[in-house]
């Protein structure tokens, strides 16, 4: 019987993980800085989509400085009582991001609801003006965060979709703005505002469902367990897999852990090796931790579960 684990996490995450807090960083100094700049427009010009869109700044602001305190956080040494360290911190602020988008858009449905009751008068070129810079300030954030690895890192992609959402809330009011002077519907702005509220509350609940997928220690959604429990079983000298457990300990950071029961004759090193191979080159897995038994001992009832 043989127990032994497989690590791989290589440079090509640190890099990553370097350019994630320098996006998340420089997107927080452009988006507070901002992010003042249209509350005092908003309340000037009594417009709720410009309201609405800086409430989003306030929390994309916030999103963006708790992303990069959990990136930090990530970095910090396993300890006795954490033996993987902080990495799951990462998911439990992008969980945090992702409600606080639910909230915020319910919110804005509701005032919607009052101010297509009741519009009130907006002052449309202070609105135009204002939101037109709000879509170049968060063009740039976009941009700065697709630098960084949105595509594996959860945190960064909720982060990401905060600003998108606070993208479209400036595209949103420049409509309305538009709308209002030339035609004069103050409509226009609540509508606005409910368009824009739709979009953010569909990009939370994504985040909010991935991130509670991974706190419940879901299979990631890119792997099946059954094809790679088939892929073990086609190795040389395997004869069953069990207790196959997958699951994500933080963005792009898979993990595995399973039973491997070998014919008498089977090399333990050899048998483990390759395991760890084609988890590895074919499902991207660098940790996995795999116990090899000989068939004849095996585990005490692991045709059911050993755990």
């Amino acid at each position: 019987m043989g127990h032994s684990h497989g690590h791989g996490h290589g440079h090509s995450h640190d890099h990553h993980h370097t350019g994630n807090k320098k996006a998340l960083m420089l997107a927080f100094i452009l988006i507070a800085s901002f992010m003042i700049v249209e509350v005092i427009g908003g309340i000037w010009t009594n417009s709720l989509a410009l309201l609405s869109d800086a409430g989003h700044m306030l929390s994309d602001a916030a999103a963006l400085g708790l992303s990069f305190l959990a990136i930090k956080m990530g970095e910090k040494k396993a300890t006795n009582s954490k033996t993987f360290g902080y990495k799951r911190f990462e998911i439990i602020a992008a969980s945090i991001n992702g409600i606080t988008l639910l909230l915020i858009s319910l919110y804005i449905f509701y005032e919607a609801y009052h101010r297509i009751l009741e519009p009130p008068a907006v002052q449309s070129m202070g609105m135009l003006v204002i939101s037109t810079i709000g879509l170049l300030v968060n063009i740039a954030a976009a941009f700065i965060l697709m630098s960084g690895d949105k595509d594996h890192n959860l945190n960064v992609r909720s982060a990401f979709l905060h600003v998108l959402g606070d993208l479209l809330g400036s595209v949103g009011a420049i409509a309305a703005a538009l709308l209002i002077y030339f035609f004069g519907w103050g409509i226009a702005d609540p509508i606005a505002s409910v368009i824009v509220a739709v979009l953010i509350l569909i990009s939370g609940w994504r985040v909010v469902k991935e991130s509670f997928h991974i706190l419940m220690e879901g299979t990631p959604s890119h792997l099946n367990p059954e094809d790679i429990k088939k892929k073990l079983l086609g190795l040389a000298y395997v004869k069953d897999v069990h207790d196959l457990h997958i699951w994500t300990i933080t963005s792009g950071f898979p993990s595995l852990s399973c039973h491997l029961v070998i014919e008498h004759d089977g090399g333990h090193d050899a048998v483990l090796h390759a395991a760890q191979s084609v988890l590895h080159d074919e499902y991207g897995i660098e940790h996995s931790t795999i116990q090899v038994e000989g068939e004849r001992k095996g585990c005490p009832g692991h045709n059911e579960s050993c755990n």
